[in-house]
């Protein structure tokens, strides 16, 4: 099969691929919940279980303020509160259903210290803690708003600086002007993959990402398919990155690898946010094929090159003139 039939091939199959994709994201994307039906298990066991396949969290759960300040109440006795700093870590100590409270009828007891315990809606609780798991915080540091606007500032400008050194300088750039290596561009794809497959859990399974965000693990195993799927990509995405650095410092001078790598973060970037505005509106999908189409079509072309220019290393389909430098090779 010559190179256009496997391009045709792969035009071909991309939408197949997407629709898999769809598919694998809605299904098998909920946590089994386990069963406690046994009379062996005692009920304190059976009440904990449940608060933390139906709440995400259960007794025990360690949790920390991230706003300047939250307040509990000392219920039963009413307009006596204590206040939390921003910083401060609490357990859950136990819950309650108030049927009549129209703003939220989950009401979730928090101490502090033995002395420093009190009550809020679970509403106001998921506005100001986050868990004390350090994947809970890293992805919660990740997804806030302020450091979501600074990185898209900085991206910019990392874009803009690096897009006018490329015209005056020809610096290598990612796609455009690359280097001789696959990894780059398959950087950008798998973080544009992770991105949708992310957007799209908050979109149909926003449940299953948040249980995750409160019970945390690294291990792509004992989780649904579709967080397997997520975390075999972000443990690829770090197993590129350092095929990356290799090839990288291998083939440019350490000043430019270094102005190549900022370029590439900001491409990265640039994908996760791209990604993540047009998956929510559905239109994600498409720009992912196309990015996979673009991806399949480099590497094609980059296999089939079979020989190198002796004299500036380009590379050549067939033995002749370099399209380069203009050297016959023979």
């Amino acid at each position: 099969m010559n190179s256009k039939n496997h391009s045709l091939f792969l035009f071909r199959l991309l939408p197949l691929l997407v629709v898999l994709c769809g598919l694998l994201v809605v299904s098998s994307c909920r946590y089994t919940v386990p069963d406690l039906s046994s009379e062996e298990i005692p009920q304190k066991t059976r009440d904990s279980v449940g608060y933390l396949y139906e709440r995400h969290y259960t007794w025990g759960t360690n949790l920390e303020v991230t706003t300047d300040s939250a307040m509990i109440e000392r219920l039963p006795i009413k307009d006596e509160y204590v206040t939390l700093r921003k910083g401060d870590r609490v357990v859950v100590a136990e819950f309650a259903v108030h049927p009549a409270d129209s703003v939220d009828s989950i009401w979730v007891k928090l101490a502090h210290t033995q002395e420093e315990q009190g009550w809020l809606r679970e509403k106001e609780l998921k506005m100001s803690f986050i868990p004390t798991d350090s994947i809970s915080q890293a992805i919660h540091l990740f997804s806030d708003t302020h450091a979501s606007y600074f990185i898209i500032v900085f991206a910019l400008f990392v874009a803009v600086s690096l897009l006018r050194a490329f015209y005056r300088k020809q610096l290598k750039l990612v796609y455009f002007n690359d280097i001789d290596s696959v990894y780059p561009l398959s950087l950008c794809l798998l973080m544009a993959f992770s991105a949708t497959v992310y957007e799209s859990m908050q979109v149909f399974v926003p449940e299953t990402w948040e249980h995750f965000y409160f019970n945390p693990t690294l291990s792509p195993f004992k989780v649904p398919f579709v967080l397997s799927i997520f975390l075999i990509s972000i443990w690829l995405f770090l197993a590129v990155f350092l095929a990356v650095l290799d090839d990288l410092f291998r083939q440019l001078t350490p000043v430019a690898a270094i102005c190549y790598l900022l370029g590439l973060v900001s491409c990265c970037i640039f994908c996760y946010f791209f990604f993540i505005l047009t998956t929510s509106i559905y239109i994600g999908y498409l720009f992912l094929a196309v990015f996979a189409w673009l991806f399949a079509k480099k590497v094609l072309r980059s296999v089939s090159y079979k020989y190198r220019c002796g004299q500036c290393g380009e590379k050549m389909k067939e033995i002749g003139v370099c399209p380069r430098c203009g050297a016959k090779n023979l």
